[in-house]
């Protein structure tokens, strides 16, 4: 266990030691047990997170500002449009002022080409350290609580096959936080990983050749498939998820014309029987019921969805407790 922690930002899982994340791991299980025995681990006391949102939320900003209270501190919520950041306050002034003001800053900012940057740059003047809620390349919270959750339901993570895969969505053009930010962490934990996309739906590259060699280090695997039914072949873990396809145009109609192509990129019952008969179903929700995957299969006995959201809360109070 790692205790040399305080004061580190969470910006991506992949610039913490495998040592680190298992810490992480480690205080969250703990912490769970806590809260489910009704025992007080107030270790925030008097201690206020910003939590600044330039996107909206559901899980996310309840979990923080649950867990942050639950760990005896205050969660302020900062809507980005009740600042004066679109008046001129510019990053290095937000992480110079607020990380005076509170003792931790957490962000929310998903824009593409703008999110991963705009929070660097916030941590780079901030005395405090800053949590990443979600950006357009990583969203570290959501995939430590997928771990948490796959090491619940099977155990050891090493040798299972995950295949993290692109599913069709209607609402939105989803940002690619989730699968880069999966084939980054799994592969450190020696899994199989499998990224299935159509072709216009690559994912950068440099995370990409990062997961390659998380793979060849852990001595897992790491490949890429074009066909949605090969991707649930003999899986352990099924987690097919919508993203857009900025790589190939950075017109969010375009994107969602191209989309269209891949209607049939649904999670159902029989993709979910092509899988291991015990493989679990994970989403980082909201997911778009009946386009891109069915109610049978998000509601069935196969899903862990809801468990997953909840080890959001959990993950997110470890690291709160060991940074701030």
């Amino acid at each position: 266990m790692q205790t040399h922690l305080r004061g580190r930002d969470m910006i991506t899982t992949q610039e913490w030691t495998k040592d680190e994340i298992d810490t992480v791991l480690d205080v969250a299980f703990e912490l769970k047990r806590q809260r489910a025995l009704g025992i007080s681990h107030a270790s925030l006391r008097d201690k206020v997170l910003a939590m600044l949102f330039f996107f909206t939320s559901t899980r996310t900003r309840a979990s923080f500002e649950a867990g942050i209270v639950q760990l005896g501190g205050h969660g302020a919520f900062i809507d980005s449009t009740t600042t004066q950041i679109s008046h001129g306050d510019t990053a290095k002034e937000i992480g110079e002022i607020y990380g005076r003001y509170f003792d931790g800053i957490a962000i929310r900012q998903c824009d593409w080409g703008v999110g991963n940057q705009y929070i660097r740059d916030v941590a780079a003047a901030s005395r405090v350290p800053v949590l990443n809620m979600q950006c357009d390349h990583f969203h570290p919270f959501q995939i430590l609580a997928d771990l948490m959750t796959i090491i619940e339901k099977k155990g050891d993570p090493r040798g299972l096959t995950i295949n993290v895969s692109y599913a069709y969505a209607a609402s939105y053009q989803k940002p690619m936080s989730v699968p880069i930010s999966l084939i980054l962490l799994m592969t450190r934990f020696g899994m199989n990983v499998r990224l299935t996309h159509p072709p216009e739906f690559n994912l950068m590259p440099q995370y990409v050749e990062q997961a390659k060699e998380n793979a060849r280090k852990a001595r897992g695997s790491f490949e890429i498939l074009d066909d949605f039914d090969a991707g649930f072949k003999d899986a352990d873990i099924v987690y097919p998820k919508a993203w857009g396809c900025m790589l190939t145009t950075s017109d969010l109609q375009e994107s969602a014309e191209i989309s269209k192509k891949y209607t049939s990129w649904i999670t159902d019952e029989r993709r979910m029987a092509l899988a291991k008969p015990d493989a679990i179903y994970m989403h980082c929700l909201p997911a778009d019921r009946n386009i891109e995957v069915t109610d049978g299969v998000i509601d069935g006995p196969q899903s862990v969805v809801y468990d997953e959201a909840e080890n959001r809360l959990h993950v997110q109070k470890a690291v709160m407790a060991l940074t701030m």
